[in-house]
């Protein structure tokens, strides 16, 4: 019989190529046992059965092959709350919770909210959850992501309308007080090159033409008529990508910042409507 000590040392050297191998391992075999990672590891000379190396196996080898760690796993938490995660949409990002926080500092019970770009419905349904009085409008092209948006609704409890369609295009005539979004924004001459894991999500979720604004600017563009007097514009950026979406949005908005992360990397582009605009 193996031991957990041996196993995680085993599976530590197969992972060697991805970029937390211990940790990942750390996480594979807690799932399989059932337990917290520190229960586990505070029971090291456990020994596995045969069921859960196999078991373990079976997941080593799916990390080995580059699947994402939140794919195998099932779920990762995003503002406190633990979102089920597949292959039908992007993996949230804790980079993505700058962008949620920014948009709730505007969010009011009875505001209305719209989230282009839904994914997992990560934004959504967290939105939904910290603000309960608020009216929640998510939109997305991919009718799996939506699937699995609509899963992570119901799983949180969270009673957000989702509209498929591209952008703003299912909504005519709507307005809101605030317009989140989390669009694609790699470079299309990224593709092939980005970190095998990431490569292995949806690319509709990943690139945005050859520079990567391709959505910015459309956003930029159509935001305007959907937003109510006050409105609120809240974009998650890419590396590099901040002063070009500030320039975008020049003509229409005011009050642009560009915000960091937890990292202090600039991830956030927060703008207001112009006063001319809220008449």
């Amino acid at each position: 019989m193996t031991t957990v000590l041996e196993a995680l040392k085993a599976a530590e050297q197969r992972l060697k190529e991805v970029p937390d191998p211990r940790l990942d391992a750390e996480w594979l075999l807690s799932e399989v046992l059932g337990v917290s990672r520190l229960e586990m590891l505070l029971n090291k000379r456990r020994e596995l059965n045969q069921g859960e190396e196999a078991a373990y196996e079976a997941l080593v080898a799916r990390r080995e092959a580059r699947e994402p760690l939140q794919y195998i796993l099932g779920s990762q938490s995003f503002m406190g709350f633990s979102l089920k995660t597949d292959k039908r949409a992007l993996i949230p990002r804790n980079d993505t919770e700058a962008l949620c926080e920014e948009a709730l500092k505007y969010i009011r019970p009875g505001c209305k909210v719209l989230d282009l770009c839904t994914g997992s419905g990560a934004l959504a349904a967290a939105i939904k959850k910290l603000c309960p009085g608020a009216e929640v409008t998510a939109t997305d092209i991919s009718e799996a992501a939506l699937s699995l948006a609509r899963e992570n609704a119901e799983r949180l409890g969270a009673e957000v309308r989702f509209v498929r369609g591209d952008l703003f295009s299912p909504l005519a005539g709507d307005k809101c007080d605030v317009i989140v979004s989390n669009p694609p924004y790699i470079p299309e001459s990224l593709r092939g090159r980005l970190q095998a894991e990431v490569e292995r999500e949806p690319a509709l979720a990943l690139f945005a033409g050859a520079d990567g604004l391709v959505f910015y600017r459309r956003i930029a563009k159509e935001a305007p008529a959907h937003l109510l007097p006050g409105g609120r514009l809240c974009l998650e950026i890419g590396d590099g990508q901040g002063d070009a979406v500030k320039a975008l949005l020049y003509e229409e908005f005011i009050d642009i910042q560009v915000l960091n992360d937890l990292n202090g990397l600039p991830r956030v582009v927060s703008a207001a409507l112009k006063e001319e605009k809220r008449l």
